[in-house]
């Protein structure tokens, strides 16, 4: 089970959260609102380009691959 990051869209609060699925609908520990995924970090890509800041938003871009 993945340890992923999240921020609340009703008061902006970011946390992890333990999740069983990547796809899993979370909540805000702080207000109960809905979390978005938060996607930061580098992307390390096994074809050998060089790494990318992640947007997250695959379907707009090639992707990590």
């Amino acid at each position: 089970m993945p340890v992923l990051g999240y921020r609340c869209e009703q008061c902006g609060k970011t946390f992890e959260e333990l999740v069983r699925r990547f796809d899993e609908p979370v909540r805000c520990p702080a207000c109960g609102g809905a979390a978005e995924r938060v996607w930061n970090g580098c992307v390390y890509s096994a074809t050998g380009k060089p790494p990318k800041q992640c947007s997250g938003k695959c379907s707009e871009c090639s992707g990590c691959h």
